[in-house]
């Protein structure tokens, strides 16, 4: 590649999920109100954590947390996808770029940590449960909130600074609907080893010994609940579970779904797709899930809508 057909990049071109014109409505609308779902879903677990004294425990501190990163989340990818459909525009800024990539991924490492944090919560609170208040204290749920973010956000600087010195072929189309970290080295010009082995030594340590430790924490709490005696006391334990492991399952689940959809095949469309559940259904369906399965949020979200209604 020749020297005047790299570096000087100042946007990229993101061509999206479809470049079939008259899909683009449609396209529009459906994510639109995905959007909207999951801003509306997520905002109302928080304020129901915030305002019913019932849930100022740490799951639910916890669980606000992540509702305010899938918000983030998809913030950080959907109105952005959205300008470009509405104003068939499909250029993305060399600085929004970057910037969508640490954030991009940021918010999932920040999941995965929050995820495994909410695991340990539910194994003190089963098999420890007397000494869970003592554990679990106020001091100790910031901490590992704090240490959740800190992690996020040097893992992602990390992978920013690397790739600031890489040049970019000045024609950079970038088969996908967000810039993306996999995508983003695909049309470098210039040497990306150091990024993939980073990328992939990521990957591994923060998917691998994350979910390890969701599996061993599950373990003791199976293993704890197979030895009460009392039925109630077991379903009780299971139903405080249900949710967290719905929203992991789901997560990990199309976590991995995009990984070997992205290793398998060559089709940018099935990947954009499988990155759809990843970056955007996820998000989406937390809030109902938790809603669903959980009493506790289920009566909490009916009082404060009440709330709001009585005061329309």
């Amino acid at each position: 590649m020749e020297t005047e057909n790299q570096t000087g990049v100042l946007e990229f071109i993101l061509l999206g999920i479809s470049e079939n014109k008259e899909l683009q409505p449609l396209i529009f609308g459906i994510f639109l109100t995905m959007y909207l779902v999951t801003m509306l879903g997520n905002l109302f677990i928080i304020l129901a954590v915030s305002s019913d004294p019932h849930l100022h425990t740490p799951m639910y501190f916890f669980l606000s947390n992540l509702s305010l990163a899938d918000i983030c989340f998809s913030t950080t990818i959907v109105p952005k996808m959205l300008m470009n459909i509405h104003l068939d525009n499909k250029t993305i800024s060399y600085l929004d770029c970057f910037a969508q990539v640490f954030f991009t991924m940021f918010f999932p490492i920040l999941d995965t940590v929050l995820l495994t944090v909410m695991a340990y919560d539910r194994f003190v609170a089963i098999c420890h449960p007397l000494h869970y208040t003592l554990i679990m204290s106020p001091r100790l749920c910031c901490l590992l909130v704090f240490i959740s973010w800190f992690i996020g956000i040097m893992v992602s600087l990390l992978h920013i600074f690397l790739m600031m010195p890489l040049s970019f072929c000045a024609s950079s189309e970038i088969m996908h609907f967000f810039c993306e970290l996999h995508t983003m080295l695909m049309v470098a010009c210039s040497d990306t080893l150091l990024n993939n082995i980073l990328m992939y030594l990521m990957t591994g340590v923060l998917g691998v010994i994350p979910l390890v430790g969701i599996l061993f924490s599950y373990s003791q709490i199976i293993s704890s609940v197979s030895k009460m005696s009392s039925a109630g006391g077991k379903q009780k334990a299971f139903s405080t579970c249900g949710s967290h492991l719905s929203v992991v399952s789901l997560f990990f689940g199309t976590g991995v779904g995009v990984y070997f959809t992205s290793a398998v095949t060559n089709s940018p469309t099935l990947v954009a797709i499988a990155s759809v559940m990843y970056t955007i259904v996820t998000p989406m369906l937390n809030p109902f899930i938790y809603s669903m399965k959980n009493k506790d949020v289920k009566g909490a979200l009916g009082r404060l809508l009440s709330k709001m209604v009585s005061c329309l």
